[in-house]
């Protein structure tokens, strides 16, 4: 017994392969495809923390002598130098710079965009 002979749309229809000659779906997004005008304002790594040492000794000092702030001058002092020296160094770092990632921090990325809007109509 043959099998019976349908017309040669059935069979391609009933294959898929009808699905190989049609262009593929367009694609529509809901949003124009642009650049928004700022990103979402993201931390910044935070670095590792400085002074821990010098912090120590003079907690430890203070611990010792009843927290009197007089025998624990010189720590103190070192500690203070220490603050100084640290934030003078984050004061120096410039802020063009790429993080250790290397990407740029948010508050550079949005005035950019800022600077370079884009153009989201026509006239």
């Amino acid at each position: 017994m043959a099998a019976p002979a349908y017309p040669a749309w059935v069979t391609r229809w009933v294959s898929g392969q009808w699905r190989n000659k049609k262009r593929p779906p367009t694609l529509r997004p809901p949003r124009t495809l642009a650049l928004a005008d700022k990103v979402a304002n993201r931390r910044e790594q935070s670095t590792e923390a400085t002074c821990i040492t010098e912090m120590s000794v003079m907690m430890a000092c203070w611990k010792q002598n009843d927290f009197n702030d007089a025998p624990c001058a010189e720590e103190i002092r070192t500690f203070y130098d220490c603050v100084a020296k640290a934030e003078k160094e984050r004061r120096n770092q410039n802020e063009d710079t790429l993080s250790s990632r290397g990407n740029l921090p948010s508050s550079k990325v949005n005035k950019l965009l800022k600077r370079f809007p884009q153009i989201t109509h026509y006239v």
